[in-house]
C-alpha cells in the first residue's frame, strides 16, 4: 500500500467513524430538561413542518407534530432555520423526528431524521475494582447525554456529599450496612438516581440493593419496589457442547447464580444480538462472540472465536483507567487475526462531543501520542503529559483485507484524567484537640495499592501508621498548622495545589471566652446595680412622708381669713431622714372660734436650709405646752 492509499484510507476512516456518511442525528437528553431540534434541510422555507416518523415493517409512517405554543414550539430564525423546541421533556417525547414539506416523500424525511432519546432516570452503576474486594460507583444514563453536565452531585444517606465534573465516585467502596448512595446532574437535583446500597462483596460476587427504578423491572416487579441483585465480578464464555455442525457457548460467571438474578446479552461480531445465557453457532464460523450482563457492559467477557486461528478479535487488558493529569498512560489492546491475513492498518480512535453530537475520531501518533506494537500481538497507545480533555472512550481498530473497519456496540477503554486535591474535614480552620482528616482526593478511584506522599510547608511529612490517602491528625495541635499538599509516590513531580490548615489555640480561645464571660457578668451586674439603685430611690421616696392638711370644712372660714404678713401656713409638710444640722421653728396654733373646734395644737417643725437656699422641713412634733 503506497502513501496515497494510506492517505485515502485515513481520510475515509475519519468520515466513516465520525458518522458523516449517515443522515441520522442522535440526541440524548435528561427528563425534565429542554432540547432544540434543528431542521437539516437546505434552502428552508416557512412551509416546512415537523413530523414524527417510523417504520411499521412495510412502509414509513409519518404524522405531523402538534404544537401547543408553550411546551412544544416552532421558531424560525433569520436564516430560515426551523427549530423545534421541546420543554420539560417527558418519556413520551422519545421519538424519531424530521422536518419536511407536506409534499416531500417519507423516505427523504427518514434520511434526515433526528432520533431523540429521553433519560427517564439516572442509575448508580456498581462496578468491581480491578483488584481487591472493592467496588466503585459511576453515575450513569441509558445514553450519553448530548449536553455535557455542568457537574455530577453525589449523595450519601440522602445528604449532599460533594460535586465534581467526573461521573465516577471518588472512592473505592467495601460493603457497608445501611449506607446508601445516589447521584444527580447539577441543575436537575430533583431527578436523583434511585438509591443504591452495597450489601456484600466477595472475591467472586457482589450484592447490590436498589431502592426502586427501571433496573428492578427485569425481575417483573414494580419499578417502585426495591430489589436486590447479585452481580459477578467476572464474566467469561465457555464452550459447553458441540455436534458435527454446531457448537453451544455459555455465558458463565465467577459466582454461582442459582436463579434468574441477572440477564445475559450476547454480542456477535461486536454487535448486540440477543438475550440468553446460551448461544449456538456453526463450527465453521469465523465470527467473534462475547457476552455481558444486561445494563452493565463493563462486565464484559473477552471475545472468543469458534475457530481461534481464523478470526479477527480485539480484547483489552484494562477497560477502566484512572490516571493523573500530567502523567503518562498506556492503553493496551490484545488482538488476533488469521495467520495468512495480517491487518494492513492499525489505529486508535476516541469518542468525544462535537457540536453537541458524539463523534469518533482517529488518534494520530504524533506529539504526545505514541503507538507501540509488540510481538505478543499487543498494540499500545501511549499518551504523555495527560490533560483533562484526554478523558473519554478509546477503541482499537484494525483493517481486514477488502473489508470495512471493525465497528463495535461495546465500549473500549474508558479513561478518566484527574487532578489531586486536598480536602479537610471538618474544615480548614479548627481548634487544638479536635480530630482532623486530610484526604488526597481524585475525581476517580485510583488502585488499591496506590501510595501517597504528604507535604507540610513543601517538606515531606512522614505519615502516621496506616495512613496514606487519608492523613488523620487526632488530636490536632498548633504544630500541625500549615500548608498541606499530596502526591502519588510513582509520580512525585505531580502534586496537588497546597491548602492551608489553621489551628486555633485552645488557650487563646479560653481567654477570649473568659473575657466574654467577664464582660457578660459585668453587664448583668450593672443591670442589677441599676435596678437596685432605682429600688432604693423608690424606697426613699416612700419614706419621705407627704402630709396634706385637708382642713375640716368647719375650718375653711378660719383659713379663709386674712393672714398676718409674717404668718406662714403649710399645706404640705415633707419629712426627711438624713439631715444633720436641724433648726427649729414653732407655729402657733390657730385660735378656734369656739370650743367645738379647739382641736389644734402647736406643731414644732425641724427644717434645714438646702444648697440652693431653700428652707426644707425635715421633721415635726407637737408642742403640748
Amino acid at each position: 500500500m503506497d502513501l496515497r492509499d494510506v492517505g485515502r484510507l485515513f481520510v475515509g476512516l475519519i468520515f466513516y467513524i465520525s458518522g458523516v456518511n449517515g443522515g441520522e442525528t442522535r440526541i440524548c437528553a435528561l427528563k425534565g430538561s429542554s432540547v432544540d431540534l434543528h431542521c437539516s434541510h437546505q434552502h428552508l422555507t416557512y412551509s416546512r413542518k415537523w413530523f414524527t416518523i417510523g417504520w411499521d415493517g412495510y412502509k414509513y409512517v409519518q404524522s405531523e407534530l402538534s404544537v401547543d405554543g408553550q411546551r412544544v414550539t416552532y421558531n424560525m430564525s433569520e436564516e430560515k432555520n426551523t427549530t423545534l423546541t421541546i420543554n420539560d421533556l417527558r418519556q413520551s417525547d422519545a421519538n424519531t423526528y424530521c422536518c419536511m414539506k407536506t409534499t416531500d416523500s417519507p423516505q427523504l424525511c427518514w434520511l434526515n431524521r433526528i432520533t431523540l432519546q429521553v433519560v427517564a432516570e439516572l442509575q448508580v452503576k456498581v462496578i468491581p475494582a480491578t483488584e481487591g474486594q472493592t467496588v466503585t460507583l459511576m453515575c450513569s444514563s441509558s445514553c450519553t447525554l448530548t449536553e455535557k453536565p455542568a457537574a455530577y452531585i453525589w449523595y450519601k444517606n440522602r445528604e449532599f456529599l460533594y460535586e465534581d465534573w467526573s461521573p465516577w465516585y471518588q472512592e473505592l467502596l467495601s460493603s457497608e450496612e445501611a449506607v446508601t448512595y445516589s447521584c444527580a446532574v447539577k441543575g436537575y437535583e430533583d431527578h436523583r438516581a434511585p438509591e443504591v446500597s452495597v450489601d456484600s462483596i466477595t472475591q467472586t460476587c457482589f450484592s447490590v440493593t436498589y431502592a426502586f427504578g427501571n433496573i428492578c423491572s427485569y425481575k417483573q416487579t414494580s419499578v417502585n419496589e426495591p430489589c436486590s441483585i447479585i452481580y459477578p465480578r467476572e464474566v467469561h464464555v465457555q464452550r459447553v457442547s458441540s455436534t458435527s455442525e454446531f457448537v453451544t457457548l455459555t455465558c458463565n460467571t465467577s459466582c454461582n447464580l442459582t436463579d434468574d438474578q441477572i440477564v445475559f446479552m450476547w454480542y456477535h461480531n461486536k454487535k448486540n444480538y440477543y438475550e440468553n445465557q446460551h448461544y449456538s453457532t456453526q463450527k465453521s464460523s469465523r465470527d467473534t462472540f462475547s457476552c455481558t450482563v444486561k445494563g452493565h457492559k463493563h462486565l464484559q467477557s473477552k471475545e472468543v472465536c469458534v475457530q481461534d486461528k481464523n478470526c479477527w478479535r480485539v480484547n483489552y487488558v484494562s477497560r477502566r483507567i484512572c490516571a493523573l493529569e500530567g502523567s503518562s498512560v498506556n492503553i493496551t489492546s490484545e488482538y488476533s487475526h488469521p495467520d495468512n491475513r495480517k491487518p494492513k492498518f492499525k489505529c486508535w480512535s476516541k469518542k468525544w462531543r462535537k457540536d453537541k453530537v458524539e463523534v469518533e475520531e482517529l488518534i494520530e501518533a504524533a506529539g504526545r501520542v505514541e503507538y507501540q506494537d509488540n510481538m505478543k500481538n499487543q498494540h499500545i497507545l501511549t499518551i504523555n503529559n495527560l490533560k483533562k480533555n484526554d478523558s473519554g472512550g478509546y477503541t482499537f481498530r484494525f483493517q481486514k483485507d477488502h473489508e470495512g473497519w471493525t465497528q463495535s456496540d461495546l465500549p473500549g477503554v474508558f479513561l478518566i484524567v484527574t487532578e489531586l486535591r486536598v480536602k479537610m474535614s471538618p474544615s480548614a480552620v479548627v481548634t487544638e484537640g479536635q480530630r482532623v482528616t486530610l484526604t488526597c482526593s481524585t475525581s476517580c478511584p485510583l488502585t488499591d495499592n496506590t501510595n501517597y506522599i504528604w507535604y507540610l510547608n513543601s517538606r515531606p511529612l512522614t505519615p502516621r501508621e496506616n495512613q496514606n490517602k487519608h492523613l488523620i491528625l487526632d488530636p490536632v495541635s498548633r504544630e500541625d498548622a500549615g500548608s498541606y499538599s499530596c502526591a502519588v509516590k510513582t509520580n512525585k513531580d505531580i502534586s496537588s495545589a497546597p491548602k492551608t490548615l489553621t489551628v486555633q489555640s485552645i488557650t487563646g480561645r479560653t481567654r477570649v471566652s473568659v473575657i466574654i464571660l467577664i464582660l457578660t457578668l459585668l453587664f448583668f451586674f450593672f443591670l442589677i446595680r441599676k435596678k437596685w439603685t432605682m429600688s432604693q430611690s423608690s424606697t426613699n421616696d416612700t419614706s419621705n412622708y407627704i402630709v396634706k392638711l385637708n382642713p375640716d370644712p368647719a375650718c375653711e372660714d378660719v383659713l379663709a381669713q386674712p393672714q398676718v404678713e409674717d404668718e406662714v401656713l403649710y399645706s404640705k409638710v415633707h419629712f426627711f431622714k438624713n439631715h444633720t444640722d436641724p433648726l427649729f421653728s414653732t407655729i402657733e396654733p390657730l385660735q378656734p372660734r369656739d370650743e367645738q373646734h379647739a382641736d389644734y395644737a402647736a406643731v414644732k417643725f425641724r427644717h434645714k436650709t438646702s444648697s440652693d437656699g431653700e428652707s426644707v422641713v425635715i421633721s415635726a412634733e407637737t408642742d403640748d405646752s
